[in-house]
């Protein structure tokens, strides 16, 4: 597990929560709607599945992911936000305004499939 920041900043506490690699993109897809494990592994090529295991773990921890099991035999479970999980869609929503208006300068084709997919589960972002 990467080394914390140890800082008295609100960025680097948050950062220590979520900064780690591959966490942003997990919580991505919780908001847009992926809930089980194979889900995150098949968004994310080369996400390798002990650290999905590990992030999963780490925002379960902070209580930003609740784990529900839906199956006892075998075992599985899936992910959801918790409330304090959702309070994040304003720093995931400017992040992603952010890269929507700095990087796909070249490439208007594969900012309009972006829109169209998050649009279509987060609403408020196809209003661009």
């Amino acid at each position: 597990m990467p080394k914390p920041y140890n800082q008295t900043c609100p960025i680097a506490r948050t950062l220590d929560i979520i900064g780690d690699r591959w966490t942003l993109l997990i919580v991505r897809d919780l908001f847009l709607g992926e809930t089980r494990f194979n889900q995150f592994l098949a968004s994310s090529p080369g996400l390798p599945s002990n650290l999905l295991a590990d992030r999963l773990k780490k925002l379960e921890e902070h209580d930003l992911v609740e784990r529900v099991v839906y199956s006892q035999h075998p075992l599985r479970a899936e992910y959801r936000l918790t409330d304090q999980g959702r309070s994040l869609a304003p720093v995931i929503e400017a992040i992603v305004r952010w890269g929507l208006d700095h990087c796909f300068e070249d490439e208007p084709e594969a900012r309009a499939a972006v829109i169209e997919r998050i649009s279509s589960e987060l609403p408020a972002y196809g209003q661009r």
